[in-house]
């Protein structure tokens, strides 16, 4: 994996860039499709091409729990078996096993979990995680880390960020010596929940190791705007500028904006697709709420400046009728608007970092978005 940067906005740390994997080139910034258990939710892959995704996300806990690495490893990998040939990101799936577990105890060696299907035991080790993503076949790999809930006490915050960085030796470790490291590229995890200190502190000795990139995670977990700002900021600072920087979880166009503001290439979250499938539409004049009895007979199209399929074709009228009725269809034309947004948005971005135009960009979206962050 290669990674160059293009543009830097002269105003702010946005950026513009490219990523180069044997798969493909993955232009920046960037947001991501999640496909957690190798789908994504209500669409098929032709879409996501035909909309020009160039990477699509997926889960190494649910991969793992099924179809399990025994069929993936007779599939040839993740992307033989759905059939998408472009470059896919895996993350190492601690969130899940922290937040999806019922139970779920953590060790200096690793973490023991109950599959939240059928109750089995497993133990997650930072080796035997990339041993699943490379039964995966993932182009970029992420390093087991220990997430942390909103709030949490400064004392859990700092034995997490402990425990993060020795996984993350051991994973880069197991990384240089067990794998093809140009084909599968390894990406560490910043945590500190919302400390500013410990952030730091896991910043700097991570970058002490050579990881061909860096991710921010556990924030946009229910932290002020303000902290998820302020913590983005101060955790940039102290990531090589070389390197691309992965936003994990987040997915609404004002916290998007933001951290590209910081200097953030990469990005991936559910909400798009999750709140298509509850109704909940973007558009260039604000989010719409199909559901509302104010579209009942409203014969326009859902946003006349969107170019997608749905746009084109059906009336706000008839999309809340189908959504209303229950129609599989529904959920389909949702999520294809939704994630056609979502693309044209990031296309608008690079496009205005390129003509040094950020600063306008963000501020025409923060008018349309900014009251409830997206």
């Amino acid at each position: 994996m290669r990674f160059a940067v293009a543009h830097v906005d002269g105003a702010t740390g946005a950026r513009t860039g490219e990523i180069t994997t044997s798969r493909g080139v993955v232009r920046t910034p960037v947001f991501m499709p999640v496909a957690t258990r190798g789908a994504i939710r209500a669409l098929p892959f032709r879409d996501i091409i035909e909309m020009g995704f160039e990477v699509v996300l997926a889960n190494t806990y649910h991969l793992y729990i099924r179809p399990g690495t025994l069929l993936l490893d007779k599939a040839g990998g993740l992307h033989n078996f759905m059939n998408f040939h472009r470059p896919v990101l895996t993350d190492s799936g601690g969130f899940q096993v922290f937040s999806l577990s019922s139970l779920c105890t953590p060790t200096d060696d690793g973490v023991e979990f109950k599959s939240h299907l059928d109750g089995s035991r497993h133990f997650f080790t930072p080796e035997k995680v990339l041993d699943i993503q490379k039964s995966i076949g993932s182009d970029i790999m992420m390093v087991l880390d220990q997430c942390t809930a909103y709030p949490v006490e400064m004392d859990n915050a700092r034995r997490a960020v402990s425990r993060t960085l020795n996984w993350a030796e051991r994973s880069f470790r197991r990384w240089r010596d067990a794998f093809d490291c140009d084909r599968q590229a390894l990406f560490a995890i910043v945590q500190g929940s919302v400390y500013p200190e410990l952030r730091v502190e896991c910043a700097r000795r991570l970058t002490e190791m050579d990881f061909p990139g860096f991710a921010i995670g556990g924030l946009s977990v229910g932290e002020p705007k303000d902290l998820y700002r302020e913590i983005t900021a101060v955790t940039l600072e102290h990531l090589p500028p070389e390197k691309p920087r992965y936003m994990m979880g987040v997915g609404s166009p004002m916290e998007i904006l933001d951290a590209i503001a910081c200097g953030v290439d990469m990005f991936d979250c559910v909400m798009p697709t999750r709140i298509a499938r509850n109704g909940t539409l973007y558009t260039s004049a604000g989010r719409v709420n199909i559901r509302s009895s104010a579209y009942e007979e409203d014969f326009s199209p859902l946003d006349a400046a969107c170019g997608c399929y749905v746009c084109r074709t059906y009336s706000k009228a008839y999309l809340r009728h189908i959504y209303r009725m229950g129609e599989i269809a529904a959920l389909i034309y949702n999520t294809y608007h939704n994630l056609y947004f979502m693309k044209q948005f990031m296309n608008e971005i690079r496009t205005a970092i390129d003509a040094g135009a950020f600063s306008e960009i963000y501020n025409k979206w923060a008018a349309l978005y900014g009251n409830n962050g997206g």
